[in-house]
């Protein structure tokens, strides 16, 4: 089978049929009646700004789908935080991209949502070590998207082996439940102890240590059995039994702290919010976050003609004519028409990203991390 996953291919994508069914009708519609005009489009979230800023991203997948095509696409920087107005502009004649508003709005809805999670996650122990363990909940197609967007909002790393041979980034973690059993009960000194014989010098010794007893019980034997070349326990206690896990965690910390072991950190994992992760980042060293990330809303983007033929156009409850996007030095958000003066000292955020057909900017994950979280910093990012 070619295709034994049922996935869309990448082919699909780039030709234009990873669409919805209406636009192949638009065409078949606009190539009958002789119909081509000029059209500026837009992508937004929300026509105004309204206080809630979110990350963009996306947009090296959305220039790769263009590359090659007769238009002009603007668009904010990768890892720029936006609230309101457009994210990206594109201007040419309408049948060169009609077929492609699908995929376009699919590769910056999902990415810019989990991004935007991910930041969250950030944020919420700034000083902490943050892992993305996530990609067990999405399909493995998407999974280095998913990984992507955690790099960009500053996670120290993730688990998905081949997401890192794709964005060239080495997959971190230690060990699961299941190496635990295969040991089974009365015998985890034996588990950790083979593992540290078994994986290379690079990888952390974090020792799991909720499997079978209490987790200050297991933390200790870990720690006599490890000694020095322990790096960390790790607690997963699932949330059906976890109690007061800050309580745990401090208990863990004082009979380690006690023992002589101050030097082995403690990793949480588990169902983890940043809510939660605020209520523990001063008593655990370090965090891996799934679900938070990885459940996130897709931003709510859509694609809106806003001029046609040189003149102002919009359906309801949309603004007509090319608009413009800036920020202040106060962090502010700004919408003005393109051709009218914006807010005194604003910058401008949107960029040249294709210009007929020729991209013209390079992309660098580790300069749109820097950025986004600058941005959040800038802006007061606080969901």
């Amino acid at each position: 089978m070619s295709n034994p996953f049922g996935t869309v291919p990448s082919e699909a994508i780039l030709e234009g049929d990873a669409t919805d069914a209406y636009f192949e009708r638009t065409r078949a519609t606009l190539e009958h009646a002789g119909k081509n005009p000029h059209v500026v489009a837009e992508v937004t979230a929300d026509q105004f700004p309204t206080g809630e800023f979110e990350v963009f991203t996306g947009v090296k997948d959305v220039a790769t789908l263009f590359e090659g095509r007769a238009v002009d696409i603007d668009a904010l920087p990768d890892g720029q935080l936006f609230d309101g107005g457009p994210v990206l502009r594109i201007e040419g004649p309408y049948l060169e991209f009609a077929a492609l508003e699908t995929s376009m709005l699919g590769f910056l809805s999902q990415p810019s949502g989990f991004a935007t999670a991910a930041l969250e996650t950030r944020l919420a122990a700034p000083e902490s070590l943050v892992l993305s363990f996530g990609a067990r909940h999405v399909h493995p197609s998407i999974a280095a998207t998913v990984e992507r967007a955690a790099l960009l909002a500053g996670l120290d790393g993730f688990s998905h082996v081949a997401a890192g041979e794709i964005l060239d980034r080495e997959a971190g973690g230690t060990m699961p439940h299941a190496l635990m059993f295969c040991f089974g009960e009365g015998n985890q000194a034996d588990a950790w102890t083979a593992f540290d014989e078994a994986v290379g010098e690079d990888v952390p010794r974090i020792a799991l240590v909720d499997t079978f007893w209490d987790e200050k019980s297991e933390s200790l034997l870990a720690a006599e059995t490890l000694g020095e070349d322990l790096d960390g326990v790790r607690i997963d206690t699932t949330g059906s039994r976890r109690g007061d896990f800050r309580h745990i965690i401090r208990e863990v910390r004082w009979e380690l702290d006690a023992r002589g072991y101050e030097d082995v950190d403690i990793f949480c994992s588990g169902g983890l919010t940043p809510e939660t992760i605020r209520e523990l980042r001063d008593v655990a060293d370090g965090f891996g976050v799934g679900s938070h990330i990885t459940g996130a809303d897709s931003v709510d983007f859509s694609l809106d003609i806003v001029e046609i033929d040189g003149e102002p156009i919009s359906k309801r409850g949309k603004l007509s004519g090319i608009k413009d996007v800036s920020r202040t030095p106060d962090g502010g958000h700004h919408v003005t028409l393109a051709d009218r003066d914006g807010p005194t000292e604003g910058e401008s955020l949107l960029e040249p990203l294709v210009r007929d057909g020729e991209l013209v900017r390079e992309f660098d994950l580790a300069d749109a991390s820097e950025r986004c979280l600058a941005d959040a910093e800038a802006v007061g990012f606080d969901h």
